[in-house]
């Protein structure tokens, strides 16, 4: 009869192959992740297995989700969106239209945003955001520096500087929006 323990994936050489992947030292891994360097070298070599809350942490740190350590394979997905079977929602003011596949490392929002909506809501958060303007005029700010985005400009930033976006006409500003979690190798 088996153990749980044994009935569990070895997500040993996927933490391993993680961090090498993300040119990490266990050293940096393991101070990110907010363990010891012996504990990580431990879940790398199997000695130990590791709890949800440290999966979790992982995933983030090395850019993937829980189900990828694992080993979980996630089912095809239809690649078209068509236009006629977006979701939209509506939130703080804005207006959010799915325009990628759920699930994804990758979130693809056609966005409307109105003049005035969120006002001094500045976000910090990891990952990377691209954004590409399709009417009106953007008002993106990131740091301490202001930029007027006008129709057919775009911006690519990591997310972890300070971001407000906002429309700069009254008629408000629509905008391809696309974020993901997993950070640019150059960040590490």
């Amino acid at each position: 009869m088996s153990t749980p323990a044994e009935d569990l994936p070895d997500v040993a050489p996927r933490l391993r192959e993680l961090r090498r992947r993300g040119r990490l030292t266990l050293e940096a891994a393991a101070r990110r992740a907010g363990l010891s360097p012996a504990h990580l070298s431990r879940l790398e070599t199997g000695a130990r297995q590791p709890s949800l809350p440290m999966l979790l942490s992982l995933a983030r740190i090395y850019g993937t989700s829980v189900s990828e350590l694992l080993g979980e394979v996630p089912p095809e997905r239809d690649p078209i969106i068509r236009g006629d079977r977006r979701d939209s929602v509506e939130a703080d003011g804005w207006t959010y239209h799915t325009a990628g596949s759920p699930g994804r490392a990758m979130q693809a929002l056609r966005v409307e945003v109105p003049y005035g909506a969120q006002g001094e809501l500045v976000r910090v958060h990891p990952g990377e955001e691209w954004i590409y303007v399709l009417s009106g005029k953007l008002r993106l700010t990131l740091g301490d520096a202001a930029h007027d985005l006008d129709r057919g400009d775009s911006a690519h930033f990591d997310s972890l500087t300070p971001h407000r976006i906002a429309a700069a006409t009254r008629g408000g500003t629509e905008l391809l929006f696309m974020h993901t979690l997993i950070q640019s190798p150059d960040l590490h």
